[in-house]
């Protein structure tokens, strides 16, 4: 299977509910009845990252262009640190 790559879209799976709830509106919303600035507010941004700014630099464009305090990433954003 060398060279094949399944995508996590490729993989059936099946969902299970643990308990079904509701959200107590003084403590938050729904996910999916989140307004945008509240996904950006405790969201998460996939970037793909062309090769020369730093990983830094785009993490400081972000929260100019948003407007936020804080905003960081995971790992490396540099495609060719991952490639060797």
């Amino acid at each position: 299977m060398v060279g094949i790559y399944l995508l996590p879209m490729d993989t059936k799976r099946q969902l299970f509910i643990k308990a079904e709830d509701t959200t107590d509106p003084n403590y938050g919303c729904e996910p999916n009845k989140r307004s945008i600035e509240g996904l950006f507010e405790r969201g998460i941004i996939n970037i793909n990252k062309p090769p020369n700014p730093t990983s830094h630099e785009v993490v400081a464009w972000i929260k100019q262009i948003l407007g936020v305090r804080k905003a960081g990433h995971t790992g490396t954003l540099d495609l060719n640190l991952l490639i060797q």
